[in-house]
């Protein structure tokens, strides 16, 4: 569903209208007091971030240990961010949030490692047709091959369901005993999973699962129904996003980028706004 830049001002026009929304995201229409137990109004406390019960004075805070907790940063830039992340295909770099936001670049550093954060990947697991592959990141020099074998590059693992959900981790290598535990955790036993011919998935018959190959070795990307073409196309838009705005990434950070898009990926088809449904991981992380 779409939400414009409009309804996104229209809707939050000012910091009071932006913590009457966290208010209610937070707390939902609250009736009775949690200290006094009376039926009661909250009331906005007009000098600080917070409302108290109209009988006894008892303050519920809705920024209080969310991303926006501690910050003198207005929460009308913080939502413009929320905003702006949740509408780009590719990505928002801290450069560009210091441009929009006209605060300093350590600012938008931070906001931006901050919302990143609302992007954790769930632990649904995967039941239906699954694709499973690895990709490899960053690592400029050394012998600037490209995929396995490359040096100084980060490897990232993936399994994505067809027309599902994507899964995706940055590990420290992509050998059998570090992919294998995240396959069974992720992936259903008994799923048809869909690989190339790379020894460390050879196991996956005797693992439980229904186990396809395709032979990239041998020139061969489609054969039927067995192919990784999703997950590669997956692969390829996380790239670009990369190398196009943010250029690199350290490894250090890279796993909160595979999550924003992973994130992004999964509500393709979403009938709410991604921003609404950020809004609500904000209260939920508490």
């Amino acid at each position: 569903m779409k939400f414009t830049i409009n309804e996104f001002h229209k809707k939050y026009p000012t910091d009071d209208a932006c913590l009457d929304a966290l208010f209610v995201s937070r707390y939902g229409d609250i009736k009775k007091c949690p200290q006094c137990k009376k039926e009661t109004t909250f009331n906005r406390i007009k000098s600080r971030k917070c409302y108290c019960c109209q009988f006894c004075g008892f303050q519920l805070h809705p920024v209080a240990n969310t991303i926006f907790h501690k910050s003198d940063t207005p929460l009308t830039s913080w939502f413009y961010a929320l905003y702006l992340f949740s509408t780009s295909k590719n990505g928002v770099s801290a450069k560009e949030l210091e441009r929009q936001l006209g605060c300093t670049y350590k600012t938008a550093w931070r906001i931006a490692k901050q919302i990143r954060l609302l992007f954790e990947q769930n632990k649904e697991v995967l039941t239906k047709i699954t694709e499973i592959d690895e990709s490899y990141f960053g690592g400029k020099g050394g012998n600037n091959k490209r995929g396995r074998g490359s040096e100084n590059k980060t490897p990232v693992f993936g399994m994505v369901e067809r027309k599902g959900i994507v899964k995706a981790k940055v590990t420290v290598d992509t050998k059998r005993k570090t992919v294998m535990p995240i396959i069974r955790e992720h992936v259903k036993l008994g799923t048809e999973v869909m690989t190339d011919e790379y020894l460390p998935y050879r196991s996956l018959a005797k693992e439980g699962y229904v186990h396809q190959t395709i032979a990239h070795g041998a020139k061969e990307y489609v054969r039927g129904n067995v192919h990784v073409n999703t997950l590669e196309g997956f692969w390829s838009q996380l790239k670009r996003s990369i190398n196009g705005t943010y250029h690199a990434v350290s490894p250090k950070y890279l796993q909160l980028y595979v999550d924003e898009f992973s994130y992004r990926y999964n509500h393709r088809s979403s009938f709410e706004p991604i921003f609404s449904l950020l809004l609500a991981r904000v209260v939920q992380l508490i």
